[in-house]
Parts: structure tokens; sequence; C-alpha cells
């Protein structure tokens, strides 16, 4: 059997001690390689361009160019590469900024070594990962009043809300008791409305305008 590549990783900070930290970490974990630190945005740009990693691990404020500046570069300039915003800050402006830059999770540093090893797993394979108080805070702004989600069927609305949620396509059918194949049409129909081609867009979406889905959470 041919050994796994490992996932080669960019830590960006200003903090020099957590890099180191994260460092640490990450050789604890045979599939994941750290090939380069930054201490700022500016730095970030250099050092992927030229180590090309698979995952960035992006600090939001930063001295000379700060993170989000750096993700919209990279995810521009590289989009096969994902960021995950890994930051103290948890502020609806800050999580919308950086969703809408292009970063595919937004963690905070507290989070635990394992939880953050899976969600970097997750991310090389385009998966996102949130933070609980950030699905607190989109889930938050399903109850603010509605803009264009008029188009959207009470079913869909159920599909959208679970979807804020992180659910998959699995959990769908089953917290609705429906197919997998009626969800992933729901979902399909769900992102052609909204006009957005991934979960990530949608929830970007969501918290960037307000929709009104309340009314249909799903618990």
């Amino acid at each position: 059997m041919t050994p796994q590549t490992p996932i080669r990783i960019v830590i960006v900070d200003d903090h020099a001690m957590l890099r180191k930290g994260l460092g640490v970490f990450l050789m604890s974990y045979p599939d994941l390689k750290l090939i380069g630190e930054a201490s700022n945005g500016k730095e970030a740009l250099a050092i992927c361009a030229d180590k090309q990693p698979d995952v960035v691990l992006m600090d939001l404020m930063m001295p000379i160019m700060d993170g989000i500046t750096a993700i919209t570069h990279l995810r521009r300039d590289f989009p096969d590469m994902q960021v995950i915003a890994l930051t103290s800050f948890g502020e609806e402006r800050m999580i919308k900024a950086a969703l809408e830059a292009g970063a595919i999770s937004y963690l905070f540093k507290k989070i635990s070594g394992d939880d953050l090893a899976t969600a970097i797993r997750a991310a090389n394979e385009g998966i996102a990962t949130y933070a609980s108080e950030v699905t607190d805070i989109l889930l938050q702004s399903l109850h603010q009043p509605k803009s264009f989600s008029e188009d959207l069927t009470a079913r869909e609305r159920e599909v959208l809300a679970l979807i804020i949620k992180g659910q998959g396509n699995n959990e769908i059918a089953a917290a609705l008791t429906i197919s997998i194949s009626t969800t992933k049409s729901h979902v399909s129909s769900v992102l052609a409305k909204l006009g957005v081609v991934s979960r990530t867009e949608a929830i970007v979406m969501v918290l960037g305008h307000n929709l009104d889905l309340g009314a249909f959470y799903v618990p």
C-alpha cells in the first residue's frame, strides 16, 4: 500500500509562540505536514506562492496585511488552496468578511488539537467546518427580516436551515424523513434559487442578507 501523502500546511499568525505551538501539534499527526510559516498576510502570499500548500491556517488580525485581504488574494490566485480562518474574533462582520473572502472554515484558537486536525482534513477535501459559536450566529440571522427567500418552498427552507447547521445529505434526509435522492434534489434547488454553487456560499448569503427561515427551522 502506498503511504498517504501528507496534507501540506502553512501557518499564518503574528504570534511566534502560537506558530511554534501549532507546529509542534502538527508533528503529532503523520498525515499533516508543516511546510511554512508567516507572520502577516504579505509574507503569507509569498510563502504560499513558493510552497503551494494544500491548507493554510490564517489568523485575521495581523500587521502589514490582515488575514482577510490575504485570503482574498490566495483564493483568487490559487483556487485549489484551502484557507481556514483560525482566529480569536467572533464578530459577525469578521465571520462574514472571512467567508466572503473565500475561507472554507471559521474556527477559534481555543479549538482542540484533534478537532483542528479533523477540520484540516475536511478542508483538504473541500468540506467546511465552523465553530459552534459561528453556527449559532448563522442560525440567529435566520430570524431577521426576510429579503429575497420568497422563492424557496417551505421544505427548501427546512433544508437550508439544516445546511446552516452543517448537516450533510444523509443527516438532512434522516431529519426530514425523506430519501437521499429527494434531499439532493432539494439541496440543488435551494442553491439554484439562491444563485450560489456551494453550501458555503449559501451560508454566506444567509449571513449577509438576513434571510428569514426561522418559521421553518428544524431543531
